[in-house]
């Protein structure tokens, strides 16, 4: 008898679990248990081919903030270059704002949401 069956048993619970009931790892991730639901939320993506591209713009479209990390991607400068590129119109086209945040990361914001890009001292 393992520690789970034995603790199941002092509470009370016998039934056997099964697995199917609970939600698989991709429902899990819709959901957040600590947090209630948000008009706009910042995304992490991770940058690895087209198919992140279109991610982050349908991202963008639906206003929430997206914060690339294209360290995956950074063997290949072409590509790179021509995917920032890329962004940076559509961002441009729908009035948000890009700027790299740090070696291998880029913010994108959506319509109407600025990115402060020099500090007053």
């Amino acid at each position: 008898m393992g520690v789970f069956s034995s603790l199941s048993k002092a509470l009370g619970f016998t039934r056997d679990i099964n697995v199917e009931e609970f939600m698989s790892a991709a429902e899990a991730e819709e959901v957040d248990l600590m947090h209630s639901a948000a008009d706009f939320y910042v995304k992490p993506i991770a940058l690895q081919g087209d198919a992140d591209v279109k991610a982050v713009q349908e991202e963008l479209t639906q206003k929430n903030i997206v914060l690339l990390n294209f360290s995956p991607i950074m063997r290949n400068p072409t590509k790179l270059k021509a995917i920032v590129a890329e962004l940076k119109a559509f961002t441009n086209g729908i009035n948000g704002d890009i700027a790299r945040i740090d070696e291998d990361k880029i913010l994108l914001t959506p319509h109407n949401v600025k990115i402060v890009k020099k500090r007053k001292i």
